[in-house]
């Protein structure tokens, strides 16, 4: 399929594929694992089924309606319908980015979790680009069903955990939603290194003071 490209989408194109390399570069994802969608005027972008991230061509990189109708590019990821349901729900959301990161992945595997804050509070940077961490209950690769576990989170989550699977996470752009990824994956890092340890996370009225100087809704 092919479309007639504006210079914006243009601009996310190339954008999608040079930060995605950068994650890939970085071991943030492996093989042919995540997808990364960013919202445009017309529709949204999101990288192609059995995609290597790290070796996206920005032509490639496929487009959709609102209707999921596939408008151009490669056939997008089969889990599409995951970001179509948290664009729905979250207006702010300009871009969706989905990982197998291996600490957030550990974390969603593990038992006895606190289903509506699965990682606390351990830093001021977790709190801002995440805040509360829901987790998802399991649903196989591709189940449909998940979209509206996520629909019921979104509104209030711009990220959440799939158990035994790894986080989706959203943001106002491409960049803010990566930045988000990546304060997780080392958040997660650090809740796995505090496992058994005596640890200080952030209070309530610390994290009220967040919230009000950098205006945070959750």
């Amino acid at each position: 399929m092919s479309a007639v490209n504006h210079p914006e989408e243009n601009r996310q194109r190339e954008k999608i594929a040079l930060l995605s390399r950068s994650l890939y570069e970085r071991g943030l994802t492996a093989g042919s694992s995540g997808n990364i969608s960013v919202r445009l005027e017309d529709g949204w972008l999101l990288t192609p089924t059995n995609a290597c991230l790290g070796e996206l061509d920005p032509a490639r990189i496929a487009k959709l309606d609102w209707e999921g109708r596939h408008l151009a590019g490669d056939p997008p990821s089969k889990e599409a319908f995951l970001h179509r349901s948290m664009y729905e729900e979250r207006s702010v959301a300009g871009a969706i980015v989905h990982l197998h990161s291996t600490h957030s992945a550990a974390v969603s595997c593990m038992s006895g979790l606190d289903h509506a804050n699965c990682i606390p509070p351990l830093t001021p940077y977790f709190v801002m680009k995440i805040g509360r961490l829901p987790l998802i209950p399991y649903f196989r690769p591709g189940d449909q069903a998940l979209a509206g576990a996520i629909r019921g989170l979104a509104s209030k989550h711009s990220a959440v955990l799939l158990s035994n699977h790894g986080p989706v996470v959203s943001g106002s752009n491409l960049e803010a939603a990566i930045y988000a990824s990546e304060e997780l994956e080392e958040t997660a890092k650090l809740f796995l290194l505090l496992r058994n340890t005596p640890t200080q996370c952030l209070n309530a009225e610390q994290i009220a003071e967040l919230k009000s100087v950098f205006k945070l809704d959750f």
